[in-house]
């Protein structure tokens, strides 16, 4: 069985600190003046909130680090988490024009971190509740989806109730988020700074079991279905239920609900799974201690669902990579003591006391709504079926001006 990790309190707190420190005001006022300040921006474009990119930047270089914020939250409600957690590589910055002439991108994850934590460290209150409309929306799930198309509609002065199964709001990024890119403090902050808008939440319901879904049905003029996905799927093989075995959310939550060291973790760690959810499982036993970390994926390297600088994030952090083995049995007497993979070479055991399975999550089939009832919307993982942040965010505000036409036009 794993044991207590080993490192010191001051190791663990360096391993976990953030991955990209913020700008001071000098950097971030030098980065700001690179921009080109495009027309028809291809990194607004390329975001799915379409946050107005040389707008924000421009009120940075001018000083005006609140009207920058607000730019930015008014398109999207989590761009305190989005500038720590998205994957800008592929997204804004991956569209910046700067990476057409051999050019290094404008940091605009940094930039956005710059405004919005100004905001929030200030304690700014950028939105007000709109005039009462005398209209009540349900919304399913306090993650990214759910709480941003429940600002949106108190933003239009409809009342709103959250419901949230568990004891703390703010769904993968207060739960599920790698430790180093989004601390659960952070997200707890950002979340308040939307429930101050008058929300209400009801944390530890769960909808189905605590509360009948018709009582929301009739009780509420829309209800919003924001709860993500649900467990992580299980690999199906012998041995898959012995101590030492562990969903990769269940490890993470764990990582970031705890004091660090409270978390266990073996000394040689398989990760079976290669999307981004593997590489943080993978990368954060690696900080916990381990003294080896690898990922073992069925498929070959080319095949990976990780994005590209999640996986050499991992190789820098020193973990290992097995490619084309698939597990077919965990092995031990009582404990994990390995992996047995199939291979081009016939079968093999990879030895290890700790396994983390990252193989996706599946569907959740707890909560019996009529998707298809006029009263209902749906978004983010339960309807994407797992994506970013700020796919989450761009669907809740996506659905909050369904929702607010809706109510508004019958």
């Amino acid at each position: 069985m794993p044991a207590p990790n080993a490192l010191t309190d001051d190791q663990l707190a360096a391993n976990f600190a953030d991955i990209a420190p913020p700008l001071t005001n000098d950097a971030a006022l030098l980065e700001a003046n690179q921009c080109l300040y495009c027309h028809d921006a291809p990194c607004t474009i390329a975001c799915p909130t379409h946050i107005d990119v040389p707008a924000f930047i421009k009120k940075i270089a001018s000083g005006n680090l609140r009207g920058s914020a607000r730019v930015i939250l008014d398109a999207n409600p989590f761009g305190h988490s989005c500038a720590r957690a998205c994957p800008v590589e592929v997204l804004c910055e991956g569209a910046c024009v700067l990476n057409d002439r051999d050019e290094a991108p404008i940091k605009i994850a940094l930039l956005q971190r710059h405004a919005t934590d100004y905001v929030l460290d200030e304690k700014l209150k950028l939105f007000q509740p709109g005039k009462p409309t005398g209209k009540r929306v349900a919304i399913i799930g306090a993650g990214p989806a759910g709480l941003s198309c429940a600002r949106d509609l108190r933003r239009q002065g409809h009342e709103v109730t959250v419901f949230e199964a568990k004891p703390q709001p703010g769904g993968l990024n207060t739960y599920g988020i790698a430790e180093y890119k989004l601390k659960a403090d952070v997200a707890l902050a950002e979340v308040q700074d939307i429930l101050d808008l008058g929300i209400e939440l009801k944390l530890g319901v769960t909808v189905g079991r605590d509360v009948p879904v018709e009582k929301l049905l009739t009780d509420y003029h829309a209800v919003f279905i924001g709860v993500g996905l649900g467990r992580t799927k299980t690999l199906g093989i012998p041995g898959d239920d012995l101590p030492g075995v562990v969903d990769a959310l269940t490890f993470i939550e764990h990582l970031k609900t705890h004091p660090y060291r409270e978390t266990t973790v073996g000394r040689n760690v398989v990760v079976i799974g290669a999307g981004n959810t593997a590489i943080d499982a993978v990368t954060q036993a690696k900080r916990l201690g381990a003294a080896a970390a690898t990922i073992v994926y069925r498929r070959g390297e080319a095949d990976m669902s990780c994005y590209h600088y999640e996986y050499e994030l991992a190789k820098r952090d020193g973990c290992g990579f097995r490619f084309n083995a698939a597990p077919q049995r965990i092995v031990g007497n009582g404990a994990v003591a390995g992996v047995e993979v199939k291979t081009a070479a016939g079968s093999e055991t990879i030895a290890c006391d700790m396994v983390i399975v990252a193989i996706g999550q599946g569907e959740r089939e707890e909560l019996k709504i009529p998707k298809d009832h006029p009263k209902v919307f749906v978004g983010g993982d339960c309807a994407n079926g797992g994506a970013e942040i700020v796919n989450a965010a761009a669907e809740g505000v996506q659905a909050a001006k369904q929702i607010h036409e809706r109510l508004t036009n019958g």
